[in-house]
């Protein structure tokens, strides 16, 4: 039987008296983690050298295995101890009584203004985003995009250069009770006021082994898209940042063989008279967690109830992995060459499709020969 600390009593102990380990994933680490916590994932936490003159606080997502893993330390002779309901639970803790909201709201202005505030005020702009009159559903994860953006579009509100009115938008596809206590917090702490509505897609795509993860968004996306025609709103707004933007074109291209990407704005085909947004199109994800960090706010990676075992989407790993292998990827080119982010991007902004084999349009496919004969050098 492993024995447990609480979040409470993890505050009250002195930092060098124990090692605080965290066996999740580096992706869900690096996400987000307790302060002072080192990584050391489950499947290489029995080989890992650890001391023995402290006390060893293992935790994963919300309690689920870290206990056992507790107890195999134990019974290797160390003392240890699981953190009891996880980083969920420490987040908890945590956000309960904060208010964050003044702080935040401050660094937007001021610290951030150039690397964020003004990279969405361009992406609004270049891309007419946001028009007179619009109603916009800001879609809130829980996670650090999404709530940044909310805070983004409370502060546009703020300038108040033409008339528009967002609504703060979350939906609950069937979260765990702890995980949608996570994301009320953090509203609550950053003043930002949700309107929650419940679904089950968690429950309908339980049974499916296939993609279950690009179905439940897909699903997600028509619930949003649905729930706020209803309230009257004319777009819905998400959180996918410039980093997701150039990590798509290259997906497409390695693994899907073809040249496309994540556009900053779409009609949607199914909902008439509504659009999807993408404010933070030229924010860079570096830029959110150095945001996010700087003030001290945690949000959660995932709140899929199946993510509850501490796996990072696992249902749907090969989609995971591969996003990994290109971020991987761009790092790498990146110590040859700084400026591939970059281009990567302006790739897509300068097609010149007299310099391709092929190209699709609403007209069909067209094929270089098709009027090769009829040019002239």
């Amino acid at each position: 039987m492993s024995r447990g600390i609480t979040a409470g009593e993890l505050e009250e102990l002195d930092g060098s008296e124990y090692l605080l380990i965290d066996i999740r994933d580096g992706s869900a680490f690096e996400y987000g983690h307790i302060d002072g916590a080192v990584n050391i994932p489950q499947d290489k936490l029995g080989s890992a050298e650890l001391p023995r003159d402290k006390k060893l606080i293992v935790y994963c997502r919300g309690g689920i295995i870290s206990g056992e893993y507790a107890e195999e330390l134990c019974e290797r002779g160390f003392d240890a101890y699981e953190l009891t309901g996880g980083y969920v639970e420490w987040l908890r803790a945590k956000m309960e009584n904060r208010r964050a909201a003044e702080d935040v709201e401050l660094s937007l202005r001021k610290k951030f203004k150039k690397s964020i505030w003004c990279k969405f005020t361009k992406a609004i702009n270049e891309y007419e985003l946001v028009k007179p009159n619009d109603r916009i559903a800001v879609c809130i994860s829980g996670g650090k995009d999404s709530m940044l953006m909310a805070k983004l579009f409370q502060e546009l509100k703020r300038h108040d250069k033409f008339p528009f009115e967002v609504k703060f938008l979350v939906m609950d596809p069937g979260y765990s009770p702890e995980n949608r206590r996570v994301i009320e917090d953090n509203a609550r702490s950053l003043d930002i006021p949700v309107h929650i509505f419940e679904s089950d897609i968690f429950d309908s795509v339980y049974n499916i082994e296939k993609n279950p993860c690009y179905i439940c968004a897909r699903m997600r996306r028509g619930y949003l898209y649905n729930h706020a025609k209803e309230l009257g709103c004319n777009k819905i707004a998400l959180g996918h940042h410039f980093d997701d933007v150039i990590e798509t074109i290259l997906m497409g291209m390695l693994y899907g063989g073809q040249v496309q990407t994540m556009m900053p704005k779409l009609h949607s085909t199914n909902f008439d008279g509504m659009e999807l947004i993408r404010p933070l199109y030229l924010v860079r994800e570096a830029d959110i967690k150095h945001w996010r960090d700087y003030n001290g706010l945690h949000f959660i990676q995932c709140a899929c109830k199946f993510t509850d075992t501490c796996t990072t989407c696992a249902p749907d790993s090969r989609t995971v992995s591969k996003r990994m292998e290109i971020k991987n990827l761009i790092a790498e080119l990146k110590k040859v060459n700084p400026q591939v982010e970059k281009n990567i991007f302006r790739s897509v902004e300068n097609v010149n499709v007299n310099t391709v084999i092929a190209y699709k349009d609403n007209g069909g496919v067209h094929r270089f020969l098709d009027n090769y004969d009829k040019k002239t050098d």
